[in-house]
């Protein structure tokens, strides 16, 4: 018997992904939580599943925190985020905590129910052009009370500094001169920062380090 757990807290959208979710086979039950910690509650009865389908913007919870605390209390089961959040760094940080995939509500139900036969067959699943949408043409991200490290939504070390340069206002060529780089390479990073962060410009990746609370103190 296949088993799968819902955590959603808006009723229409919840019955709706049960409805979908029961259609994988024949022998499958859903169960639907309006709430974090009820989901959790009921975990930790020890009520086995075979996959969680976690909302990430819950009244109460901070999406992120809740996907850590089941990645570490319930590691053997896989958890998969459905969410409008739907921008780069969103789905590069669920990754990054451990999730076995990424759906966006914009998904069909054929394609949400693809995403999770994948995952049910132990893959991981992440959205392709859905995902990484212009700044401005994507939800804002939820807010989260915790500051966002930048390895977490994939920036490496030196793309870290050369952001956190950008952040203080330098222009390529004073942060060439402070990081002992080329100007040319300085523009390489900068390429590869828009391109995570699913941006254009440089404006528009200071707005999503404001939107995130990047913490750029452990980067130099």
């Amino acid at each position: 018997m296949l088993k799968l757990l819902v955590v959603e807290d808006h009723a229409l959208v919840r019955e709706g992904l049960v409805g979908l979710l029961v259609q994988l086979e024949d022998d499958v039950v859903v169960t639907g939580m309006a709430d974090f910690e009820s989901a959790l509650v009921l975990l930790e009865t020890g009520e086995d599943f075979d996959l969680i389908l976690l909302d990430l913007a819950l009244p109460g919870t901070d999406g992120f925190a809740g996907l850590d605390i089941l990645r570490r209390s319930f590691p053997a089961i896989p958890v998969v985020v459905v969410s409008a959040f739907d921008d780069v760094p969103t789905v590069a940080r669920v990754l990054n905590l451990g999730a076995s995939g990424f759906i966006p509500k914009a998904f069909s139900g054929e394609e949400l129910l693809a995403a999770v036969c994948e995952v049910l067959d132990g893959n991981i699943f992440q959205p392709g052009q859905s995902a990484g949408a212009r700044l401005d043409s994507v939800p804002p991200t939820p807010p989260s009370q915790f500051s966002v490290q930048p390895a977490e939504i994939g920036l490496t070390d030196r793309q870290s500094q050369v952001l956190a340069l950008m952040v203080r206002g330098l222009s390529n060529r004073d942060i060439a001169e402070q990081l002992e780089l080329s100007e040319g390479t300085v523009k390489i990073h900068a390429t590869a920062i828009f391109k995570t962060l699913g941006v254009s410009s440089r404006t528009q990746a200071l707005v999503t380090v404001a939107r995130y609370g990047i913490d750029f103190a452990d980067v130099f």
